[in-house]
């Protein structure tokens, strides 16, 4: 459901992935990421180690990132955001809100 919300961002393309390590590759050889959207929890890597490698590239400092958690541990959203998300999401979530936050975070970037 989150990525039929994020598809209904006008002229913008969901790429999906399913790992920290896809991701990167993503990131590194796609110049048209125009944001991130992670799990804390990945099968590779935790997401907030992903955003913090995001984060240490210069080419993506203005990157948005979002993150979303299932996770109770009260820590995991200021610690998404202390790396440097932009938002932090618990489940269960809105794909709605999501792609709200998502679209006003790219008008900011750009």
């Amino acid at each position: 459901t989150l990525e039929i919300a994020l598809g209904q961002i006008g002229g913008a393309a969901v790429r999906v992935v399913s790992s920290a390590a896809e991701a990167e590759s993503v990131l590194r050889t796609d110049t048209q990421i125009c944001a991130l959207v992670t799990d804390v929890n990945l099968p590779d890597a935790s997401g907030l180690d992903l955003v913090k490698w995001v984060r240490s590239l210069p080419s993506a400092a203005r990157l948005p990132i979002v993150v979303i958690s299932g996770e109770s541990d009260p820590e995991t959203p200021r610690a998404s955001l202390g790396l440097g998300a932009d938002a932090f999401f618990p489940k269960p979530f809105s794909p709605a809100l999501v792609r709200q936050k998502v679209e006003e975070l790219i008008c900011r970037a750009a």
